[in-house]
């Protein structure tokens, strides 16, 4: 596999071509997940609830995510790597700075932040460092107490407004990527009709660039309740790897998310 930059995600949404990503915690499942051919491998702060057991990924430290980080890099077979910035990480511009470097020192090429508008100063900083950032809209489960749980967001049209309005702020500030997680498959649509960097769907229709999920989700291995955007592909595979790759190609394809993953 060639390596995957920004460049090639930026050329993949130029050609009208999909592209995966799927979290990874650890050097085997992350040289099978990049030699499959997945463009964007996350080390995602879901690690606190698939790895480390709580209801919420509130406790994952920065600590935790350098860790996993330097296992993917070691692993990695091309892939670009996203490193999450955890709870409470960018509390102020000077904690934000320390702990994306530490991130990107420990192999990541770029950097996941949760929030909305109020993100455009931190990520003209990170940018002007030379640290490319993703900027995570929508249900941001960082925000879980705030939201009264894991519900979709932008369902009124002044909300939808809102996150398309935020996206188009962040980008202007400097973001790379946009993730936008549980919103209804027309917010998806106008988001990335209205940038012009690549967006990375999960829970947000299909006609976003790239689709992310939990890789354990992905396995059926989920511990507790399935959200609806999820797909077991070892359903109908007889081994993990034809797993990943029949993820991958289902996204290349866009023949996932299907309707009944979607929120309208």
């Amino acid at each position: 596999m060639k390596t995957v930059t920004i460049s090639t995600l930026n050329k993949l949404k130029a050609a009208g071509e999909k592209f995966s990503c799927l979290t990874a915690y650890d050097a085997t499942f992350s040289h099978q997940i990049s030699s499959t051919g997945i463009e964007v491998i996350l080390i995602g702060d879901s690690m606190g609830m698939v790895l480390q057991g709580h209801n919420s990924t509130l406790p994952v430290s920065v600590d935790d995510i350098a860790y996993h980080t330097q296992c993917v890099a070691r692993g990695n077979q091309g892939a670009l790597i996203m490193a999450d910035m955890p709870f409470m990480s960018n509390a102020s511009i000077e904690q934000l700075l320390l702990n994306a470097g530490k991130l990107m020192q420990a192999g990541a090429h770029m950097v996941k932040i949760e929030g909305e508008a109020w993100l455009a100063e931190g990520i003209t900083e990170l940018t002007r460092r030379g640290i490319p950032v993703c900027a995570h809209l929508g249900l941001t489960p960082q925000m879980v107490n705030q939201f009264g749980g894991y519900k979709v967001q932008g369902k009124t049209e002044a909300a939808a407004q809102a996150i398309i309005s935020a996206s188009q702020q962040l980008v202007d500030a400097g973001a790379s990527v946009i993730l936008l997680e549980c919103v209804p498959t027309e917010v998806g649509r106008l988001v990335t009709e209205a940038v012009n960097v690549p967006v990375i769907g999960i829970g947000a229709g299909p006609y976003t660039d790239g689709q992310v999920l939990v890789l354990h989700d992905m396995l059926g291995i989920t511990v507790g309740h399935t959200a609806k955007f999820v797909k077991n592909f070892m359903a109908d595979a007889r081994s993990i790897p034809e797993a990943l790759s029949q993820y991958h190609q289902a996204v290349k394809a866009g023949t996932f998310p299907a309707e009944e993953h979607c929120f309208s």
